[in-house]
């Protein structure tokens, strides 16, 4: 694994170092943690602001519409 020097706020500081009160066996563990759900986080708002922008095209275009209209016949509801 690379390492990386960071520096951190004194609060971040005294959070990384309850590491173990989390459940993490040492400080890395805990920071890789966050920097993932970050990411997580990130990447649900990215396909959050695409379903919207989709959402918003798909309203004003007849075409779409029938389109998905077409594909969709013969589904079960």
């Amino acid at each position: 694994m690379k390492q990386a020097k960071i520096s951190f706020k004194e609060d971040h500081i005294d959070f990384i170092n309850k590491y173990s009160e989390f459940g993490f066996k040492d400080k890395s563990s805990l920071v890789r943690a966050a920097i993932n759900e970050f990411k997580r986080k990130i990447e649900r708002q990215k396909l959050a602001e695409s379903a919207k922008l989709y959402a918003e095209l798909y309203e004003v275009d007849d075409e779409l519409k029938e389109l998905t209209n077409s594909a969709i016949s013969g589904w079960p509801e």
